[in-house]
């Protein structure tokens, strides 16, 4: 196998995992009504200001991975096995449930 041939793996895998990380927010969007998910969108939308500023170059970062073959592939693959193990321990919960724990543990994490 050669280099050319790993490195079309490795964009086809992120390619891969930014489309079902766009179909799982199409659904997530999908199954709210919209006045909970204006009010939802505004505390999260207070989180990211809050975490941008924290992680000013978050954005590029994540953009820059999925041009680097495999790279966001096992970035995604790692915070689905992180949303996995969320979902398992707190039943019940929904995707803002879990954003909000992922924004909240990330500015705890570089604050302290």
């Amino acid at each position: 196998m050669s280099y050319y041939e790993i490195f079309v793996i490795g964009w086809n895998l992120n390619a891969m995992m930014f489309a079902s990380n766009l179909l799982m927010a199409v659904t997530t969007f999908n199954s709210k009504d919209i006045v909970n998910m204006q009010k939802q969108s505004a505390v999260l939308r207070e989180l990211k200001e809050k975490y941008d500023e924290l992680y000013p170059y978050k954005r590029y970062e994540t953009l820059i991975s999925y041009f680097i073959p495999f790279t966001a592939f096992y970035r995604i693959s790692y915070r689905y096995y992180e949303m996995y193990r969320f979902f398992k321990a707190n039943q019940g919960m929904q995707m803002y449930d879990y954003m909000i724990y992922s924004y909240t543990k990330d500015i705890n994490n570089k604050e302290s």
